[in-house]
């Protein structure tokens, strides 16, 4: 049975966010994900994980200026002591919650740019292996053109050909079903063929990114594929609620912590 994380950027948004972690657990999750923990004190995070017994599934290094529409850095020239800077920043927030996995966001550049691609294949490679020091995984998330235009890592298999050509064992792909579906569709397929190198999977309603109780996407059938296909790590649920995030938890109840 798949082991279900709240994304607490989106889900529990009713609440302060140290509040999130107290409502995910009594929603009967036991793990949660989100975008960033970097404005809350990392033992202030921790309290609430242990508190409620989560388990820290996933968060994002730092995106660069993300109120002034950066989407990471990675990917974008003469950044690369910044990044380096970010990397052990999201170490001490990885000491702190127990997380056992980082995405690095690529940022906003050309993929057909040479330059934007070694400085991404360079902090690929150096923020792997400086995780792989404290035993983490890096992974990394192929975005759709729709919802982040211009975003450089927006094919699954460039992301899938990066990770075969840097042959670090600790670099994981983020199989976010959403963005794959709108990107490539063929969703069981990819799940089948790449769910080696998987370290993640994230999971919401195609188009409106809801719950994944609906729509184009026939997710019971897709929980019994991970689980047939022996997938042991988490899946995050990045979805935005569609009229509350309680009221919109009945998918969920099969799977919730009693």
């Amino acid at each position: 049975m798949p082991v279900f994380a709240a994304n607490l950027t989106m889900m529990f948004n009713e609440w302060p966010f140290l509040d999130r972690f107290d409502a995910a657990a009594d929603a009967g999750f036991t793990a949660v994900e989100y975008l960033f923990p970097y404005e809350a004190p990392p033992e202030a995070i921790a309290e609430r994980l242990a508190r409620n017994k989560l388990e820290q599934a996933l968060f994002n290094l730092p995106p660069g200026d993300w109120a002034a529409g950066e989407r990471g850095i990675a990917a974008l020239p003469g950044r690369f002591e910044e990044l380096k800077a970010d990397v052990e920043r999201a170490l001490d927030y990885a000491a702190a919650t127990g997380v056992k996995r980082l995405h690095l966001m690529a940022g906003l550049a050309d993929p057909s740019d040479s330059e934007a691609a070694d400085c991404y294949r360079r902090a690929v490679a150096y923020a792997a292996e400086r995780l792989a020091e404290k035993g983490l995984d890096l992974l990394l998330e192929p975005i759709n053109a729709r919802n982040m235009p211009g975003y450089f890592l927006n094919d699954f298999g460039a992301a899938e050909r990066l990770i075969a050509d840097l042959g670090l064992a600790n670099l994981k792909l983020q199989f976010d079903i959403y963005h794959r579906q709108i990107i490539h569709g063929d969703v069981t397929m990819a799940l089948r063929r790449l769910m080696p190198v998987t370290g993640h999977i994230q999971i919401a309603s195609v188009p409106s990114r809801q719950e994944p109780d609906g729509e184009e996407l026939n997710y019971p059938y897709l929980f019994a594929e991970i689980d047939r296909l022996g997938y042991a790590g988490f899946v995050g649920c990045e979805y935005s609620p569609s009229s509350g995030t309680l009221e919109g938890l009945a998918w969920f109840k099969p799977f919730a912590r009693s």
